[in-house]
């Protein structure tokens, strides 16, 4: 696991303890820092315990007490070294952090879910002076005791995920060393520290920048930026603004790759160009690339992905073969464009991810003749974002809370089937396909009507198509 010096001795406060928490923990206590920990599901907080403290031996612990019994005070200094493993009450507290005084503590660590606009601990952090950070944060402090290394950081609204991952496959069809992490893949504290002249390559959502304050990426992406979030930002400035912290962290000589398809994101361009000149990379809108070759990166959306990542990839000292072979072996993400299945002919994609309207308007503009299931739990009365594609849609099967409402929005434009469910939708768009056409699930809507997340709805598209077969 990745760990740093800095941390032996000081004691932090962690909120939150799924994968990226957990993983946190066990790094910061391998650096030698103690810990007071805390998740309101008692199975996340018994899974972060030592192993004889899970079974009920006699190392099980009592939550809420330190070792000098108090629920308050920091625990006395650490033993010399980093410990093989946390001593229950010394190095490793569980503890509700509500009911803890964090004037004592080095730092809050906190998941990037947790609205420090509106949490309690947030404010009570705040009051004591105590910085909140996240695991990035973290990471960036690390750097100092890692093998020489290099990092890039990929933020925007939509299209991180895929460019993140198609840099790494840029490297790693490169032959050099490289580790994917921050917003997708493993925990970035949990993975081994590359190898000297590796390249760590970090998925930035605006949540993880608002805990990180010292990450200078050699390389900094900006895609793009639309309305998302605003329940936890001062308006869209205030989001813009999020984004745009990536760049202030860095190092003026470092590269800011930066598209400038909307307006606040091309006014960042033009603020960092005043002040760093030709260190700033910008991509427009609209450039024409033969996709033709690259099956996995087809649509205008994916276009712009791909020239990131090509210009992230140059920057790097990335050999023009290698990012060559890469575009076209690139297999894509789940539920991202993914195509699940060809049968007769007919095109089966599943883009279980667009969650909102601007993320589905690429997926339309991506086929000539699309078969478009839609609804789900909107997020907004209009599909105003799709419109511009909408001809290219030869029918809509609309499902989920959301379905009567698109059918009314959609049926003065295309032919609408209310099919409801999933299931049903398949079934029907299965019937009137044709060969050379595409059945699209892009929901432009969450999916907590009738699946747990994006990705069990995705997982209920495929199996609907593969009973078909």
């Amino acid at each position: 696991m990745i760990v740093a010096r800095a941390w032996a001795g000081r004691h932090y406060a962690v909120l939150g303890l799924a994968r990226s928490g957990a993983a946190t923990v066990r790094a910061l206590l391998a650096g030698g820092a103690q810990v007071t920990a805390w998740d309101s599901d008692a199975a996340k907080r018994a899974a972060i315990l030592p192993e004889p403290a899970r079974g009920g031996g006699p190392a099980k612990p009592v939550e809420g007490q330190m070792r000098d019994g108090s629920a308050s005070a920091p625990p006395p200094s650490l033993r010399d070294g980093p410990p093989p493993q946390a001593k229950l009450g010394e190095d490793l507290v569980v503890a509700d952090l509500e009911t803890v005084d964090l004037a004592g503590f080095d730092a809050l660590v906190v998941s990037p879910g947790v609205p420090l606009n509106r949490h309690p601990l947030a404010a009570k952090a705040r009051a004591a002076g105590v910085p909140i950070i996240g695991d990035i944060e973290l990471f960036a402090q690390a750097r100092a005791d890692l093998p020489p290394h290099r990092v890039v950081g990929i933020t925007g609204t939509n299209g991180k995920s895929t460019t993140t991952a198609l840099v790494h496959h840029m490297l790693e069809t490169a032959g050099i060393p490289t580790g994917m992490g921050g917003n997708i893949g493993l925990p970035i504290l949990a993975q081994e520290p590359l190898p000297e002249g590796g390249v760590y390559v970090l998925e930035l959502s605006s949540y993880q920048i608002d805990l990180t304050r010292s990450l200078d990426c050699d390389v900094a992406v900006l895609l793009n930026i639309t309305p998302d979030h605003l329940d936890r930002y001062d308006g869209f400035a205030g989001y813009a603004a999020s984004k745009a912290r990536l760049f202030a962290m860095q190092a003026p000589d470092h590269c800011a790759i930066v598209g400038i398809g909307d307006a606040p994101s091309a006014e960042i361009a033009r603020d960092l160009s005043r002040t760093r000149g030709a260190t700033v990379v910008k991509i427009a809108p609209g450039v024409c690339m033969d996709q033709s070759r690259w099956p996995s990166l087809q649509g205008p959306h994916n276009a712009q992905n791909a020239l990131a990542a090509l210009n992230v990839a140059e920057a790097l000292g990335v050999p023009g073969e290698a990012i060559d072979r890469a575009l076209e072996t690139f297999s894509g993400l789940p539920h991202r464009m993914e195509r699940v299945a060809t049968l007769g002919g007919v095109a089966w994609i599943d883009d279980s991810k667009a969650t909102n309207p601007e993320s589905t308007a690429p997926a339309l503009a991506a086929f000539p003749r699309i078969h478009w299931i839609v609804g789900g739990r909107a997020k907004g009365d209009d599909l105003d974002a799709c419109m511009p594609h909408i001809g290219h849609v030869v029918r809509a099967y609309t499902i989920g809370e959301a379905g009567a409402r698109f059918a009314e929005v959609l049926r003065p434009h295309v032919p609408v089937a209310e099919a409801e469910t999933l299931e049903r939708a398949v079934k029907i768009a299965a019937q009137e396909a044709q060969r050379g056409e595409v059945v699209l699930l892009s929901p432009a809507a969450a999916s907590f009507d009738q699946f747990r997340d994006y990705e069990h709805r995705g997982a209920a598209f495929r199996a609907a198509v593969e009973a078909l077969a």
